[in-house]
């Protein structure tokens, strides 16, 4: 299980169903024990999943953690 936190950034593949915007990336607003908001880049949508649901997304490879250090380099 990949843990959550406030600013992390995800790319989101195109089997991410709840993408309706088609946006690319997605960024975790606010975690707690129950839910994780985000916010997605293309319009600015924020959404709010509970947390074994967005897991589930991440698990599935629907979500992609962006690496830290490609987001320095790039």
């Amino acid at each position: 299980m990949i843990k959550s936190y406030i600013n992390m950034e995800f790319e989101m593949k195109s089997c991410f169903m709840p993408n309706i915007s088609n946006s690319e990336s997605l960024k975790v607003l606010d975690v707690t024990d129950c839910s994780v908001v985000i916010q997605m880049n293309n319009p600015d949508c924020r959404g709010v999943f509970p947390s074994d649901t967005f897991q589930y997304w991440i698990r599935k490879g629907s979500l992609i953690p962006i690496n830290e250090n490609e987001k320095k380099t790039s």
